[in-house]
Order: structure tokens, then sequence, then C-alpha cells
């Protein structure tokens, strides 16, 4: 597996900086468990799952812009994904991975995370983790706090990861953090 630089988080710091730091860290474990693997790798499967790592970063992606651009901030869907017929694939994140190249695929990944950590350097400061969401929980109608909504990102890409290993395990036989 080629090597991704990965920054350990603080053992000590406030919280807005230690939430991060774990964002930081498993979206760089992600790359890592990505880097160096072509198309047909990054499409491969693992049975029975369908899951692919390409998939994955798509699907995250799709995360970053959704959780801190449209939840939080209320904005409309990126460029990238208007005009995507959700009810036709609800998973079309995952699925139309396998038309776009390695380098589309990271590339959106980047932007998209490049997005999300410009948004919270520009409202943390400000609000704190305390701010609350434009828009509803679509089950409660309640808000959510940005406090909820990194501590879903950090456990959404850990369980992610953790698909992610097994995935890369069965490509080439990597293994690791």
């Amino acid at each position: 597996m080629t090597a991704t630089e990965r920054l350990d988080p603080p053992l000590a710091a406030d919280e807005a900086t230690m939430v991060r730091a774990y964002l930081d860290y498993h979206r760089d474990t992600l790359r890592a468990k990505t880097a160096g693997l072509n198309s047909e790798q990054l499409n491969q499967t693992l049975a029975p799952s369908t899951m692919t790592l390409g998939g994955m970063l798509k699907h995250l992606a799709l995360c970053e812009d959704s959780w801190f651009s449209g939840r939080l901030l209320g904005n409309e869907d990126a460029d990238y994904w208007q005009g995507v017929d959700w009810e036709a694939d609800v998973d079309w994140d995952w699925h139309s991975a396998v038309d776009d190249t390695p380098e589309q695929i990271r590339t959106l990944f980047d932007d998209a995370i490049a997005a999300s950590n410009a948004i919270l350097d520009r409202v943390i400061p400000e609000h704190g983790l305390d701010l609350l969401s434009v828009r509803l929980d679509r089950r409660t109608g309640e808000k959510f706090s940005l406090r909820w909504i990194l501590l879903h990102m950090v456990e959404e890409y850990a369980r992610h990861n953790g698909h992610a290993d097994l995935l890369r395990e069965s490509i080439d036989g990597a293994t690791g953090e």
C-alpha cells in the first residue's frame, strides 16, 4: 500500500481541534487505503457485498457536501450532484463510481473535503460547535449541532474505513492502519 501521510490526533487539545483532527485522520486513512489503485482495483468488490473503494470515495464526498454545505448551511447540492436521479438509484454515489476515472473520483473526494474545511474554518471561530443546522432532521424535525455533524462524520469514516481494510486486503493483500 502506498504511504499517505497521516497525523495522529493530538493527545490534548480543545474540543473543536480534537474532533477535526480525528476527522482528518480518518479522511487520510481512506486516502491511504485507496492510494495507488487503478480503476479496476477501485471497482473490485468483495462478495457478497457490492461495495467498492471507488464507490466509497464518492459516497464520502457526497457525505462531506451534504452534511457541511447542505444540512449545516442549507445550501443547494454542489454542481456535481445536481441532476442525479436519486429516486431511480438511492445508491447512485456508490454505483456510478464505475464510470469515473480514479483521478476524477480522487479529485471529487479532495474537493469535497476542501469545501468542508473552508466551511469549518469559517463557522467554528464565530459560532463554535453549538452552531445549529439550517436543515432539520427528517425524522425528528430538530436541528443538528455542528458538534453532532462532526462526530457523525468521524463515525461515518471510521465505519467505512473498516470496510476499506477488507476491500484493500482482498485486492492486493495490503494490510495496516
